[in-house]
């Protein structure tokens, strides 16, 4: 990824979180589709060591499971997120860094955590994984979550092809999807062994299309795209995926 793009990439989101409520961000973590992801991934993971968040935003989600008893801290390379973390929680445990080149050293830490973080460099998500990879104790645990490139991802996709337009959303932002054969692989160069791999949050595909998915409020869904995700998460489990979970261990 170059530097310009990448820079850019972190300034849209320095200024994103500008403007972004940690009261409304706690309100999407007490949304039903949530614990599609939330309600499962605590399970593997320890209470004897340190997990990270590696980009956790206005570390919302370490909030919560601070208060389930874990050891949780975060790090963002939008400082701005974290500035507004602190204002809210002074006793967060927030660092400013690079997914890239964790400050952190070999086999330190117990888990790793990223939730829709590494779609958003060039580069893919491989180096990455292997930088994760190299933090973690062995049989340390990760979780990801990762867009899937769904059967609305690949309408818009074709239509943007048809207008002539690139693969970036806008000229300073990029985002790629995976499938999950695709996610698995890139586990297995990096060090790991896939433990769950689950098509999460199949509502918010539906609330993309706007219209009677979109419920009232900050990013939430309506009761028929509720109800038709749930219908979909069973009988189309793939083709309406909006986000994969990924839970995988170290090898070694």
């Amino acid at each position: 990824m170059s530097h310009d793009l990448y820079d850019r990439t972190r300034q849209s989101w320095e200024d994103i979180w500008e403007d972004a409520s940690i009261p409304l961000e706690l309100e999407v973590m007490e949304q039903a589709r949530t614990y599609e992801t939330l309600g499962v991934y605590p399970d593997y993971l320890s209470k004897d060591g340190i997990i990270l968040e590696a980009g956790c935003g206005l570390a919302t989600v370490i909030m919560k499971l601070r208060d389930m008893g874990f050891n949780v801290i975060g790090m963002d390379y939008a400082a701005q997120a974290l500035r507004v973390a602190r204002n809210y929680d002074p006793a967060l445990s927030l660092q400013v860094g690079d997914v890239h080149a964790l400050p952190y050293a070999d086999n330190s830490l117990h888990g790793y955590l990223s939730f829709g973080v590494l779609e958003h460099f060039e580069r893919g998500v491989g180096p990455a994984l292997i930088e994760a990879n190299r933090v973690l104790v062995p049989g340390g645990t990760l979780v990801l979550t990762i867009p899937y490139p769904n059967i609305v991802w690949r309408l818009v996709q074709f239509k943007r092809r048809l207008s002539g337009q690139s693969r970036l959303t806008d000229d300073d932002f990029y985002e790629s999807t995976y499938t999950h054969h695709q996610l698995k692989a890139e586990l297995e160069k990096a060090g790991f062994e896939a433990v769950l791999v689950r098509p999460t949050s199949h509502s918010f595909t539906l609330w993309g299309l706007g219209g009677p998915f979109q419920g009232k409020g900050y990013y939430r869904t309506s009761r028929l795209a509720d109800r038709l995700g749930a219908v979909l998460r069973r009988v189309l489990p793939w083709t309406f995926n909006f986000t994969t979970m990924l839970i995988a261990r170290k090898v070694g």
